[in-house]
């Protein structure tokens, strides 16, 4: 019998090994590496070293976080990661993390389903708001939209990922995962202000102050205030925002600790919605006027959360280092909605009121070591960690009936409608999920040639129990399950500006509940095991790095057998794809960032034979992103911008009956740099959507998203 271990083992080990390490961990920001830690190349790689520092053009990191093998260089690691600067995020003027992630074009973004979570798909897979990670922990941040003002970096990880990060909350990431590098002092005082608009009356102001404290710098704090409210470009919406986040941290010989503390509050009025498809729907309607909003004006949601997270090192040796992080978070939601389901191409639909107040509390914990040993010509990189996380949800509803109707071209705006179906307590929900993830990795980074060839060999012990509960408290179903997830990667560089490298990774999801009307409903369908090969080659040139990779993944799907009537997992998609990437500075007065990718995601296997072959669900045939900056010789400080999106086609049913036509969205900006009395200031002006589109962004979960009006946005930051 294969030896496991136990689940309750596992969590103790991680809340003792938290108890016994001293919280120790970096200080690092963009600019806040020094020359020593630059020159470091044979020890253990520490959480503030090079791959924090912008590559030449200063909107891609070189590298970033990834999972158990801590932060690495891109060039180093059998797999494609990216990373989106600080600067980056201020000069796109990027309030969201969906504003960051359009930048790579293996990523598609949405909304969730019924709601204003920002989803996204990445590499034609589903990866939610609730599944994307915080200084390397899951479940932390807030689940549906995160606000930008709190990262240092944001980092893609593409592709699965169960060894390197774990299983995440939600589930979602088969395609690939998200981290956020929370912001720290640097070793340059930071005092700014920045004060914004955005068509067509929403105004935010922001303030951010870090210093750094004692003899040798090693104390240091930063704190970001960030409020915003108003009418944006899309008729009668109003949305308000407000966060801030407080970093303590410390940096020692041997020691580093940093401790994070944030508050994020999102208010949306009348918010545009999403548009369901209806059954006898035969051809997807035009998308309305870009600014049309199809929402009833009593439609609300309110979504507040506060977290906070610790994480730390100590050096035990030149060579080795024990790590420890604990992070939680508590969400209160509440949200009347009202998606329109479509019903003909002249804009007819239906929609009922949804009423849903939720609440989740989350605890995660990962502890560790990683080290470097040399045997004989071989050198070692090895990690070992546990992880564990908790978590608890509430929820209960009210809907009205039946469903008044509406048109997406000539919206009704009807009362209030009455509660006609009920669930739970809408003052005091009761528990309607539990879950317990618990892990343990082990991983060794072999390096011969001189460490031109690098071998990563790993696994993952993962153990899931998920628990769900109707609305009255009573347990539902829950299933437990183990399960081992092997990885290889391999990079060989033949010259040191090239890296060529192959992987073999996996994912895991929590399967699925089976529906009311099989005949095994309320059974959960267990674990789901997804398969990833990939091949590729990064290049970098100093000024100038791409990559291109090809890759496939195979994920199970679950649907009712129609002569068993049994739900399970029988189907599966493929999803085959070729990535390109270029990024960087190839003269001192332009930067360039721009990825494209094409994707064949195939139903292997489906419940009805005639779907067989078909494209998947929201995962378009290509998409392609570009952006170029150019500082302008006529004015010292002036630099222009443009970014272009095009998205292919794709199909909103499974039957690809129902395709959603490609699309371009064109951005212009502007940015003028000066110094005023040793005060800098930096002004921006950017054009969202120039050419006012009228597109669906997205069919996604088989469901519409409608792209962005043209929005016209204005800032002014001041750096003392």
């Amino acid at each position: 019998m294969p030896l496991h271990p136990n689940p309750t083992r596992v969590r103790s080990l991680s809340i003792a090994l938290i108890a016994v390490l001293p919280a120790f961990t970096p200080a690092w920001a963009e600019d806040s590496v020094t020359l020593d830690t630059l020159e470091i190349t044979d020890s253990v790689p520490v959480e503030g070293d090079l791959q924090a520092l912008p590559y030449a053009g200063g909107q891609v990191a070189p590298g970033g976080r990834i999972g158990v093998l801590g932060q690495q260089k891109a060039e180093d690691v059998p797999f494609q990661i990216i990373g989106f600067t600080e600067q980056l995020i201020k000069d796109q003027q990027a309030n969201t993390l969906a504003d960051v992630l359009r930048n790579d074009a293996a990523v598609q973004t949405g909304f969730g389903y019924g709601n204003y979570a920002e989803t996204f798909m990445v590499r034609g897979f589903t990866l939610y708001g609730d599944d994307v990670a915080y200084g390397g922990l899951y479940g932390v941040l807030p689940r549906q939209i995160i606000d930008t003002s709190m990262a240092s970096r944001v980092e893609l990880f593409k592709g699965a990922n169960a060894f390197t990060q774990g299983v995440a909350p939600g589930g979602t990431g088969v395609g690939g995962a998200v981290n956020i590098e929370p912001k720290q002092a640097d070793y340059e005082p930071t005092t700014g202000i920045s004060l914004g608009y955005r068509s067509a009356s929403y105004f935010d102001a922001s303030a951010d102050v870090g210093r750094r404290f004692g003899r040798q710098q090693q104390w240091g704090s930063r704190l970001v205030l960030n409020h915003g409210q108003g009418d944006t470009a899309i008729d009668a919406e109003r949305r308000e925002s407000t966060a801030a986040t407080l970093a303590l941290d410390y940096e020692g010989n041997r020691a580093r600790a940093l401790v994070n503390i944030g508050y994020q509050n999102q208010e949306v009025d009348e918010g545009r919605s999403v548009v369901y498809i209806g059954s006898g729907l035969t051809a997807i309607p035009d998308a309305p006027e870009n600014s049309a909003n199809y929402t009833p004006s009593w439609v609300t949601s309110t979504m507040e959360s506060l977290f906070a997270m610790t994480r730390g090192e100590y050096d035990i040796g030149d060579d080795w280092t024990v790590f420890a992080a604990l992070g939680g978070n508590r969400t209160d939601e509440f949200g009347e909605y009202a998606s329109p389901e479509v019903s003909n191409t002249d804009g007819d639909a239906t929609a009922s009121r949804l009423t849903v107040p939720f609440e989740s509390n989350t605890l995660s914990a990962l502890a560790g070591m990683r080290g470097r040993l040399i045997t004989g010509p071989v050198s070692h990189q090895l990690n070992l960690a546990v992880s564990d996380l908790s978590r608890k949800t509430r929820s209960a509803y009210t809907m009205s009936s039946p469903a008044f109707a509406t048109n997406l071209y000539d919206p009704a705006d009807p009362a209030y409608p009455a509660t006609v179906f009920a669930g739970g307590d809408m003052d005091s929900p009761k528990v309607n999920s539990r879950t317990e993830n618990a892990g343990v990795a082990v991983s060794d980074t072999l390096g011969l040639i001189n460490d031109r060839l690098l071998v990563t060999l790993g696994a993952r012990y993962q153990s899931i129990d998920v628990t769900n509960f109707d609305y009255d408290g009573n347990e539902s179903n829950r299933f437990t399950e183990e399960q081992v997830s092997p990885a290889f990667g391999v990079v060989f560089k033949p010259r040191p500006a090239v890296s060529m490298f192959a992987n073999h990774m996996e994912a895991l999801q929590p399967g699925a509940v089976a529906p009311f009307n099989a005949g095994n409903a309320g059974e959960v369908t267990g674990i789901f095991t997804s398969r990833q090969i990939e091949v590729g080659t990064k290049v970098d040139l100093g000024t100038l790095g791409g990559s291109v990779s090809l890759y496939q993944i195979d994920k199970p799907t679950a649907y009712i057998d129609p002569d068993t009537t049994l739900y399970g997992n029988y189907g599966e998609q493929q999803n085959r794809g070729l990535e390109l990437s270029l990024y960087g500075e190839p003269t001192p007065a332009v930067r360039l960032l721009g990825s494209a990718t094409w994707v064949s995601a195939e139903l292997l296997d489906t419940a009805d034979p005639a779907d067989k072959g078909n494209q998947a669900v929201g995962v378009p045939a290509y998409r392609y992103v570009a952006s170029v900056e150019w500082d302008l010789p006529v004015v010292n400080g002036l630099t222009a911008r443009a970014n272009v999106q095009h998205n292919g086609p794709q199909y909103a049913d499974i039957a690809n009956t129902l395709e959603v036509d490609a699309w371009t969205q064109l951005d212009l900006g502007a940015r003028y740099r000066m110094t005023l009395t040793n005060v800098g200031i930096t002004w921006r002006a950017d054009i969202e959507n120039l050419t006012a589109e009228q597109y669906w962004a997205s069919a996604a979960g088989g469901y519409l998203t409608q792209g962005q009006p043209r929005t016209a946005a204005l800032s002014v930051d001041l750096s003392f």
